[in-house]
């Protein structure tokens, strides 16, 4: 499941970005599954779950053999979004194996950004990625509110934060390009 194939990141003007503890969750459903805060050599590990998980999400939607954000097959996407200052970060876990990753933007005023979220194609559609955004929405209580932007094109993201997120299409960009038009999303938490 590729979760934001357009990334976009919160504009620098915005007021930015506190810091927070992680807490763990004792759901027994997602117990198998944990978030663990993201290093730099984590960027190995996660480079080909990500290009994986972005060709699967082009070859179905644009019937292509691979495309995703600049850099997503290399790494530097990883170091640019994931190793940025103001973002928090997480590789997604199934036990001790890394399936995917989640990059947040979380706010002082509580109105936090989902930058990326990703898993492996072995991984999608069973759950994994309802659970993980369960997990994320736990992690985060005082969040007033969650935004995110997805590709245009890609109908099983939109079912994925619609229909099981419950987030609301608040704005649709360039509706007429399929490489540039975006759902820009939001769900109400308070």
């Amino acid at each position: 499941m590729t979760l934001g194939f357009r990334y976009n990141q919160p504009r620098e003007d915005d007021s930015i970005f506190g810091g927070h503890k992680m807490t763990q969750s004792n759901d027994k459903e997602t117990s198998a599954l944990s978030l663990r805060k993201f290093v730099e050599s984590d960027i190995p590990l996660l480079i080909p779950l990500m290009r994986e998980a972005f060709d699967e999400d082009s070859r179905i939607h644009l019937h292509v053999t691979k495309g995703g954000p600049e850099g997503y097959d290399n790494g530097d996407f990883l170091r640019k979004w994931f190793l940025h200052p103001k973002a928090t970060p997480y590789v997604i876990m199934e036990g001790e194996k890394a399936i995917g990753g989640v990059n947040l933007w979380i706010r002082p005023d509580g109105n936090n950004f989902l930058g990326c979220i990703f898993l492996g194609p072995a991984y999608e559609n069973h759950g994994y990625g309802l659970k993980v955004w369960q997990m994320v929405e736990a992690l985060y209580p005082e969040t007033v509110s969650w935004k995110t932007e997805t590709p245009i094109f890609s109908h099983r993201n939109h079912n994925f934060y619609i229909n099981k997120c419950h987030f609301k299409c608040v704005q649709i960009t360039n509706p007429q390009d399929l490489s540039e038009g975006s759902f820009v999303l939001e769900k109400i938490m308070k």
